[in-house]
């Protein structure tokens, strides 16, 4: 192994004697309510009364946030923003605990008229995966290592 590889933790970098940590990923949405109601699928616990706000967020543990903006909130502080083009605006992946779940979660949500990106396969390190659309179109990652 290389001295670069064994160098410990990282420093943190500061500018102006501040640091900048990572807190939360965010997905701009069409249908607050549609999105949501997908998410609570996958066991995110997010109250009903969410789906009539126009900025909602979910905390993981460990801190990390998921949180849903609609496109007329962002376009109320940016008027000129645009959706991307060209390919999806990001991905996520849920650890479904088992191969067997993978197949049974895709399975629900293609049934549920969800696009199905990739059909469940063994990847070659050593998970089960699958890609369904969210209904914006985001990828979403559906694993589980295939020996527990």
């Amino acid at each position: 192994m290389s001295e670069t590889f064994n160098a410990g933790p990282p420093e943190i970098v500061s500018v102006l004697d501040m640091t900048a940590t990572f807190s939360a990923i965010e997905l701009v949405v069409h249908d607050l309510p549609t999105s949501l109601a997908f998410y609570r699928r996958l066991g995110l616990d997010i109250p009903a009364d969410a789906d009539q706000a126009p900025h909602v967020e979910f905390e993981f543990p460990g801190g990390v946030r998921l949180l849903w903006d609609t496109v007329e909130t962002i376009r109320s502080f940016t008027p000129d923003w645009t959706e991307p083009t060209g390919g999806h605006r990001i991905g996520l992946a849920f650890d479904c605990g088992t191969a067997a779940d993978v197949d049974t979660l895709f399975d629900e949500f293609t049934g549920d008229g969800y696009t199905g990106r990739k059909k469940p396969w063994d990847a070659p390190w050593g998970q089960r995966y699958a890609t369904v659309d969210d209904p914006d179109g985001n990828p979403v990652d559906l694993f589980a290592a295939l020996t527990p």
